[in-house]
């Protein structure tokens, strides 16, 4: 019996990662002034050409419970295992729907093993649970071990980001303990992090680039006093420019190349244009607040 997993979209798992393990997604999307976008699409220019010119906030939906049904029960139906790894329960309903889902599969299939995990995050630090939890099926191991090794995962890694501001956490409802910021932008540039499956204030600066140099300067040790580094990604929101730059950064700090992957619109519609990230793990777990 071999072990499949699934995730969703706002893992934002490179497609070619997505390939190599076999790694199923199910799509969240965006609706905005009556389009919807999905995230999970090829392309995200027209979801923030449109963001830009409305003044209405997006409405973020989860995958239905068919969809998450229809990508669980053919992997159970061939006989096969299923670990789900989502976002954040704190984040999303998605979880909940892949824990309604997996209780529909096992009225057709009673045998059948499926877990579900919670990611507790979202981008690549929900992309890099997924993909430990996949790299152990295609060694063989089961899935138990899939599961394991996921939630070890999760306490190995880091997600740091800087928002352009805090009006779309804000509007968006998921802003978390950094509630506490709300109207101080003037004075300070956060740096945010997820802590415990929500979003939590990691540091407090005066500028923009002091936040990326924090960001630097915090991997930089977390890599010298946790092990090593496992692996690193830059994230961007409609921000390639910033993105690539930052990349690089990374790049020359840690000695191999580092990626630039985009933000789709479940997330970017929460965060807000312009703000940059970077995720990455560990050899060893580290704590996770500032």
């Amino acid at each position: 019996m071999a072990v499949k997993v699934i995730t969703d979209s706002t893992s934002y798992l490179p497609r070619a990662l997505r390939a190599e393990f076999d790694i199923g997604v199910v799509g969240l999307s965006s609706l905005l002034d009556g389009v919807e976008y999905a995230d999970d699409a090829e392309d995200y220019e027209p979801f923030y050409t449109a963001l830009a010119a409305s003044g209405a906030m997006p409405t973020t939906s989860q995958p239905p419970v068919q969809e998450m049904f229809d990508a669980m029960e053919p992997h159970v139906a061939a006989g096969d295992a299923v670990v789900g790894v989502f976002i954040s329960s704190r984040m999303s309903g998605t979880h909940s729907t892949a824990l309604l889902a997996r209780d529909m599969v096992l009225e057709a299939h009673p045998d059948a093993v499926i877990e579900v995990v919670d990611g507790r995050s979202n981008s690549m630090e929900l992309g890099y649970a997924a993909l430990a939890a996949a790299r152990a099926a295609a060694a063989g191991q089961g899935v138990a071990e899939a599961v394991a090794a996921a939630e070890a995962m999760i306490e190995r890694t880091r997600f740091l980001f800087v928002p352009a501001t805090l009006e779309y956490l804000r509007r968006g409802g998921r802003i978390g303990n950094a509630s506490a910021l709300v109207g101080a932008l003037l004075q300070v540039r956060p740096i945010l992090t997820v802590v415990e499956g929500q979003t939590d204030i990691f540091a407090k600066v005066r500028t923009t680039r002091r936040a990326l140099d924090t960001i630097v300067e915090t991997l930089a040790a977390d890599v010298r006093d946790k092990g090593g580094l496992g692996g690193a990604v830059v994230h961007h929101i409609h921000e390639p420019a910033g993105g690539a730059e930052l990349a690089a950064r990374v790049s020359e700090v840690v000695g191999v190349p580092v990626q630039s992957v985009p933000i789709g619109p479940a997330i970017g519609a929460h965060v807000g244009p312009g703000a940059l990230a970077v995720v990455y793990h560990t050899v060893g777990p580290m704590r996770k607040s500032g």
